[in-house]
C-alpha cells in the first residue's frame, strides 16, 4: 500500500464482519487429530526424541533387543523350547507399547496445534492508519508498525496490532479472541486501555500507541505457547520422571542379573535331568526378560505424562485463559492465598446510588431531583447512577430540561459537582465536608440531623454525599458498591478448596470491612497501594504460603510479577499482561477460581494415574514372576494365583495388558480426572480406593481375559 498522506477513511460498518469465535475443545478422537498423532508417534522413535522420556526409551530400547534376538534366533541353527512366533508377538507388543505412548503425547500436541491454527485464522494482515506529524494519517500494512507507533482506528476498522489506548473512547468486539459476542469499553488513561491486535472497533474513533513488535504481539506469543514449541516440563513433573527414571534404572539392575542367575539354574537342570544343552527354555532368552521388566517398570504414567502436561495447559486456554507456562497452571493448584480487588472483582466496579436521605425539611422527591439535576451533566458512573436512582422516585427527564444553565466540574480540589441553574440557584453534591462548607460560606445553617446521617451511612461502608441548595442542606445521597451476584458462592468455593482470600481496595478500614464480611471474604487490605500489596504477598510467601493475584492495572504490575500465580486482564495495560504469568482473554476477574481448579485437576491427575500406574504393576508381578522361574524355584507355584494357561500366556497376556491400558487412559489425561474440592487426606484417600485399589483390580480381570482369550483362539501353546 502507498504511503502518501490522505485522510482517515470512514467505515460505518465492516463488509464482511466475524463471526464470534472461542477456543474451542475438539472432541478427543477427531480424525485429522488422529491421523496426524499416528504419523508423529512414528516420528518419536527417533532415540533423540525418546530420549526426552526414559521411561519408554527403555522399553524402546528393550523392544529393538528383541528384535535383534529374533533375527539372530532365525539365522541360528540353534533348537528352543519357545516357538518364534511367541517372540515375535512379544516383540510386536513392545514396539506397540511406545507407539501408544508417543501417540498420547502426539494426540495432545495436536489438539494444542489445532487450537493455534485456530488462533491464527484471527490474525490478519490489516491496513494501519498512523499518525504522523501534524495529525498527517498515512495508510501502512500492519506487519509495517513499529512500537510508539500511534494508529487512529475508526467505526468498523480492525485494531492492527497491540496496544493502548492514548485518545478517545470506544465499544470493542473482541469475538475475535475470545468468542463472546458483547463488546467491551476500552478507554485511555484507565486500566482499560490495553486493546489487542485482530479485535474490531465498533463504535467511535480511538488513539492506539502500539506496544509490540511484529511478530512479537499477544495474539503472536499465545499462537507459539498452544503449540507447545516452547513448552518446558513443570517442576512437579521433572521430579516426578525423576523418580520414575530411578525407579526403572532399580528394576533394570534387578533384572539383568536374572539371565545369568535363570541360564546357570537351567544348565544344572539340564546336567541333573539329561536334557541336552543345545536347548534353550524360557527365562534364559532377552526377550522374556525384556517383558518382565517393562511389565515392572511404571510405564503407564510414563507413558502418559507428558500428555498430562500438555493437556493442562490446553484446558486453560479453553477456558480462555492464556497460561505463558505449564508451570503457572501446576502452581494455581497449590496455591494458598487468593488476592482480589474489590472494585469490578468483588463488587460491579462502580458505587450506585440506592437511597436519598433528605433533611431540613426536604422531600425525597425534592432531594432526588436536586441530586439529579447536580448530576445531569457528570459523565462518571456514580453520577449517571444518581440520575437513574432519582427516575426511580418519580423524577422524570422533563424536569432535567433546563437551559442556560452552567454544569460545574468534579475537581480533585473542589470535591464537588453542580450545576448554576438559570434562575440563580446552586446546587452542589459533594464530599459532606466540601459541601458542608460550601454552605457556610453561603452563611448557611447546617442541619443537626445531617452528621448523623453521615455517620450512618458511612458505618455500614456506603459512601454519603451531601446535596445542598445555595445556602441550604437537602439531604444525604447514598452510594454504595454493589456485590456482584454469587461471590458469596464463589468464595465458598474457595475456601472448600483449602484457599484463603483477602479482598484488596482503596477504601478506607471502615468500607472495606463492611464490603468483607458482606462478600465473605477472610481478610482484607484497606487503603492499598502498589507498596501495600507487595508486602502482604512478601509477607505470605515468607511463611510459606503460595499467592495467587489478579489485577488490570499499570499499579497492579508489582504485584503480578511477585505472584506465584498473577492473573492479568486481558483489557488491562500492557504492562499488568506482561507482569502476570496468566491473562484471561475474557477479563472477567473471578476467573481465578477456574484457574485454581484447572491447577487442581492437572495435580489430581497426575496424582491418579501415578498411583493407578505403580498399582497395576502388583498384578503383572504375580501374573509374570511365578510363570517365569516356578520351573526352576517351584516353590513359586504358590504365588501363582492367577492360574495362567502356560508361561509364554502369561508373560504375553502381561504384556499386551500393559501396552493396550496406555490408549485406554489418553480420555482421561487428556480431560482430566472429575474436579471435587477435597483437603489433602481425603484426595489421598480417593486416590488410594479408587485408583490404587482399581489398579490392583483390573490388571487381574484384563490379565486373565487376554490369557482366556489367546487360549479358545489357540494362539498360545
Amino acid at each position: 500500500m502507498g504511503a502518501a498522506a490522505r485522510p482517515l477513511p470512514t467505515i460505518e460498518s465492516p463488509q464482511h464482519p466475524r463471526p464470534p469465535r472461542r477456543i474451542k475443545s475438539r472432541s478427543l478422537f477427531e480424525t485429522d487429530l488422529i491421523l496426524e498423532a499416528l504419523n508423529q508417534s512414528f516420528v518419536m522413535l527417533r532415540p533423540d526424541l525418546q530420549w526426552s522420556n526414559p521411561v519408554m526409551f527403555v522399553v524402546e530400547i528393550g523392544a529393538v533387543l528383541t528384535l535383534l534376538f529374533i533375527i539372530q534366533a532365525i539365522v541360528s541353527t540353534s533348537a528352543s523350547q519357545v516357538p518364534i512366533n511367541y517372540f515375535i508377538a512379544l516383540d510386536f507388543w513392545l514396539f506397540l507399547t511406545v507407539l501408544f505412548a508417543n501417540f498420547a503425547t502426539a494426540l495432545a500436541e495436536a489438539r494444542g496445534k489445532a487450537q493455534a491454527e485456530s488462533l491464527r485464522r484471527t490474525r490478519g494482515e490489516t491496513p494501519a492508519y498512523r499518525l504522523k506529524v501534524g495529525d498527517v494519517v498515512e495508510e501502512v500494512r500492519s506487519t509495517d508498525l513499529k512500537q510508539g507507533d500511534r494508529v487512529v482506528i475508526g467505526a468498523g476498522q480492525v485494531i492492527p496490532g497491540d496496544g493502548e489506548i492514548v485518545e478517545g473512547i470506544a465499544s470493542v468486539d473482541e469475538s475475535a479472541i475470545t468468542g463472546e459476542s458483547a463488546p467491551v469499553i476500552r478507554d485511555s488513561g484507565g486500566d482499560r486501555s490495553g486493546v489487542t491486535g485482530g479485535t474490531r472497533v465498533i463504535s467511535d474513533r480511538i488513539v492506539v500507541k502500539i506496544t509490540a513488535l511484529p511478530g512479537q504481539s499477544f495474539l503472536d506469543r499465545m499462537i507459539t505457547l498452544v503449540e507447545g514449541a516452547v513448552r518446558q516440563k513443570t517442576p512437579n513433573e521433572i521430579a516426578l520422571t525423576l523418580a520414575l527414571s530411578g525407579l526403572t534404572l532399580a528394576f533394570v539392575i534387578v533384572v539383568i542379573p536374572l539371565w545369568p542367575m535363570a541360564w546357570n539354574a537351567e544348565q544344572y537342570m539340564a546336567s541333573y535331568l539329561g536334557i541336552s544343552d543345545a536347548v534353550k527354555s524360557l527365562g534364559t532368552d532377552v526377550p522374556t526378560l525384556v517383558a518382565l521388566l517393562v511389565c515392572l517398570i511404571p510405564t503407564t504414567i510414563g507413558a502418559l505424562l507428558a500428555a498430562i502436561g500438555i493437556a493442562g495447559m490446553d484446558r486453560a486456554l479453553q477456558a480462555n485463559i492464556l497460561a505463558k507456562s505449564g508451570k503457572a497452571v501446576e502452581t494455581a493448584g497449590d496455591i494458598d492465598t487468593v488476592l482480589l480487588d474489590k472494585t469490578g472483582t468483588i463488587t460491579v466496579g462502580n458505587r450506585h446510588a440506592t437511597k436519598f436521605d433528605p433533611v431540613a425539611g426536604y422531600t425525597q422527591s425534592k432531594l432526588a431531583l436536586l441530586a439529579a439535576l447536580a448530576s445531569s451533566a457528570d459523565e462518571t458512573p456514580e453520577g449517571k447512577s444518581i440520575v437513574t436512582a432519582a427516575h426511580a422516585v418519580g423524577v422524570g427527564p422533563r424536569e432535567l430540561s433546563i437551559g442556560g444553565s452552567k454544569f460545574i466540574a468534579f475537581s480533585a480540589q473542589s470535591r464537588m459537582s453542580g450545576v448554576d441553574l438559570a434562575d440563580g440557584r446552586c446546587i452542589r453534591k459533594g464530599a459532606p465536608d466540601a459541601v458542608i462548607a460550601f454552605v457556610r460560606q453561603r452563611e448557611g445553617q447546617i442541619p443537626v440531623e445531617l452528621q448523623p446521617t453521615i455517620d450512618a451511612i458511612a458505618s455500614k461502608g456506603a459512601t454519603p454525599l451531601v446535596v445542598a441548595e445555595d445556602s441550604k442542606v437537602a439531604g444525604v445521597v447514598t452510594l454504595e458498591d454493589i456485590l456482584k451476584t454469587g461471590m458469596q458462592e464463589r468464595f465458598e468455593r474457595l475456601r472448600n478448596m483449602g484457599l484463603r482470600t483477602v479482598m484488596i481496595t482503596g477504601d478506607n478500614p471502615l468500607t472495606a470491612a463492611t464490603i468483607a464480611k458482606q462478600a465473605g471474604v477472610d481478610d482484607f487490605v484497606a487503603e492499598a497501594t502498589p507498596e501495600s500489596k507487595l508486602a502482604y504477598i512478601r509477607k505470605e510467601q515468607a511463611e510459606g504460603k503460595l499467592v495467587a493475584m489478579m489485577g488490570d492495572g499499570t499499579n497492579d504490575a508489582p504485584a503480578l510479577a511477585q505472584a506465584d500465580v498473577g492473573l492479568a486482564m486481558n483489557s488491562g495495560t500492557q504492562a499488568a499482561k506482561e507482569a502476570g504469568n496468566m491473562v484471561d482473554l475474557d477479563s472477567d476477574p473471578t476467573k481465578l477460581i477456574e484457574v485454581v481448579e484447572i491447577g487442581k485437576q492437572l495435580l489430581m491427575t497426575r496424582g491418579a494415574l501415578t498411583t493407578f500406574s505403580i498399582a497395576n504393576d502388583v498384578a503383572k508381578y504375580f501374573a509374570i514372576v511365578p510363570a517365569l522361574f516356578a520351573g526352576t524355584l517351584p516353590w513359586l507355584k504358590g504365588m501363582d494365583i492367577m492360574n495362567l494357561h502356560s508361561p509364554t500366556s502369561a508373560i504375553l497376556s502381561a504384556v499386551i495388558f500393559n501396552a493396550l491400558i496406555i490408549p485406554a487412559l489418553i480420555p482421561v489425561a487428556l480431560k482430566g480426572v472429575r474436579y471435587r474440592p477435597l483437603g489433602a487426606d481425603a484426595l489421598l484417600r480417593q486416590n488410594l480406593l479408587v485408583w490404587g485399589v482399581g489398579g490392583v483390580i483390573l490388571p487381574f480381570i484384563g490379565i486373565k481375559l487376554i490369557d482366556l482369550i489367546m487360549t479358545a483362539t489357540h494362539l498360545v501353546a
